[in-house]
């Protein structure tokens, strides 16, 4: 059950007092810095690490003009500005100016979507190295690395990008799962 970690949240997000949503408000919080914590992009990890084993979560999207998804490991920087790309330590997937979706590869990988993800899958396979992103309502496949070198723990990692003036100020919601038989 991935739920935010609130002491990893940049001052700019608001999230949710279950953990499951977050959002970029317009006004920082005054919030006490940490090594954990992200102070200059808007970034939030999920509390609990995996450091083998698969899992998956679901996160929907729908709405956004702007978003960032994936998974990064434990060790990443958090201060600063950050080159997001596997090298450190980031699988991530990127939406940006309502349609143009982006694996953030090193170098990036521009993706051609037939529709536009309501609901984003991540699913990690950590013996195997593996990320992989799915649209859960068209049960298609988004974009996959594959044979990563993880180390350490790997972390949810959730970008709802800046809200600009309104137009992408809808929560990234992390959402049950559901199972089909």
């Amino acid at each position: 059950d991935v739920t935010l970690d609130p002491d990893t949240a940049h001052p700019q997000l608001i999230l949710s007092d279950d953990g499951k949503q977050v959002r970029c408000g317009d006004i920082w919080q005054k919030l006490p810095d940490n090594p954990k914590r992200f102070d200059h992009v808007p970034y939030v990890l999920g509390k609990e690490g995996f450091s083998s084993r698969r899992f998956y979560f679901e996160v929907q999207v729908k709405r956004k003009t702007n978003w960032t998804l994936g998974v990064a490991q434990e060790s990443i920087n958090r201060k600063g500005e950050i080159k997001l790309r596997p090298s450190n330590g980031f699988w991530i997937v990127i939406l940006r100016n309502k349609n143009e979706y982006k694996a953030c590869a090193g170098p990036t990988v521009s993706l051609s979507l037939r529709v536009k993800p309501q609901r984003v899958g991540v699913f990690v396979d950590y013996e195997e190295g593996l990320v992989s992103f799915y649209d859960v309502e068209s049960s298609s496949h988004i974009y996959s690395y594959t044979d990563q070198p993880f180390s350490g723990k790997l972390y949810p990692y959730f970008g709802p990008s800046l809200n600009y003036g309104g137009e992408n100020s809808i929560p990234l919601i992390i959402t049950p799962v559901t199972c089909n038989e």
